[in-house]
């Protein structure tokens, strides 16, 4: 029964991703109320995105953005109700990009880990700008944006299965500099990344590891080291957290997300169609809706949950 709605996904053509695409992306209130929560379907067909998929963000329009659509270096975007994804960028020759993010302009971010690059496109653009660049990066892996538009990056070096942080903002005279955030401790493969709803907690994954971190900022540094769970080794990827602070971990090569309390408490492994997913994101109109980036099989897959995002609630200016 798994394999039952891709199946039925690629027989039955244009009509299904277009019906899952509306009760998704921009179902009304009412609607979204009919749809299972937690309950997962595939809303891209197979093979949009290459083995590359990640990002992935979504707009306050609906919109999601997702990186490397057909080749290495793009952007696609699935517009709300839409039942495929469409070229929105291209990035300049060389880069590739690995997470996307919005600030509360509406600005999108986008981490370039092969040149080492924070791009941003302004809203209403498709013209990407580089805003920071240094050659001391591993690569710029994943990133979140904090209400007062400071970014924070993870940088691993997967060879040397270790990492650290980067916080990138802009100074009082208006360039924008980076700094490594000195950390309690070695840090592992630094992965996902997200902020606590009240921008006070950083949450890291460490892929070789398995585990997920938490820290509190302190100005330019990181303190108060607290493991909140162990994971598996490289079984994490990307994560997200929920205006209610609960952490949902993308848990590539199992298959699920796992939702747990920001104690570590996992409330549930929510299953997926594909089986290594490697990031997700907050979209829809109420933020309610997670969209899942599939490495196996180059699809978005996405699942209605209980609570929106605090990326989604940041964009709206509410947190």
């Amino acid at each position: 029964m798994a394999s039952a709605p891709t199946t039925m996904a690629i027989t039955s053509g244009r009509n299904f991703w277009c019906l899952c695409s509306s009760i998704l992306l921009i179902a009304a209130p009412s609607a979204a109320a009919e749809t299972k929560l937690f309950d997962s379907v595939q809303v891209t067909p197979a093979s949009e995105y290459t083995f590359g998929i990640e990002g992935p963000a979504a707009d306050l329009d609906g919109n999601l953005f997702v990186v490397n659509l057909g080749k290495a270096g793009t952007i696609g975007k699935l517009p709300a109700g839409a039942a495929a994804s469409e070229l929105f960028t291209t990035l300049p020759e060389g880069s590739v990009g690995n997470a996307i993010r919005f600030d509360r302009s509406g600005a999108m971010f986008i981490a370039d880990y092969k040149k080492h690059n924070i791009f941003t496109i302004a809203k209403g653009s498709t013209e990407p700008a580089v805003w920071f660049h240094s050659d001391e990066m591993n690569q710029p892996n994943d990133i979140t944006v904090a209400r007062d538009g400071t970014v924070y990056a993870s940088d691993p070096n997967w060879k040397g299965r270790e990492g650290h942080i980067w916080r990138i903002a802009k100074a009082a005279d208006g360039t924008v500099q980076g700094q490594v955030m000195p950390a309690p401790r070695a840090m592992g493969t630094t992965n996902g990344i997200d902020l606590s709803p009240d921008g006070k907690t950083l949450y890291v994954g460490e892929s070789s590891s398995g585990q997920i971190w938490s820290y509190t900022i302190s100005g330019n540094e990181l303190t108060g080291a607290k493991l909140v769970k162990s994971f598996q080794p490289d079984t994490v990827d990307g994560l997200r957290t929920d205006v209610a602070g609960r952490l949902y971990v993308a848990r590539i090569l199992k298959g699920t997300i796992a939702l747990m309390k920001p104690t570590g408490a996992v409330e549930r492994e929510i299953a997926l169609k594909g089986k290594e997913p490697t990031n997700l994101a907050f979209g829809g109109s109420d933020g309610k809706t997670v969209f899942v980036t599939q490495r196996q099989g180059g699809f978005v897959e996405a699942f209605r949950t209980d609570q929106p995002g605090r990326e989604h609630c940041l964009q709206r200016g509410r947190c």
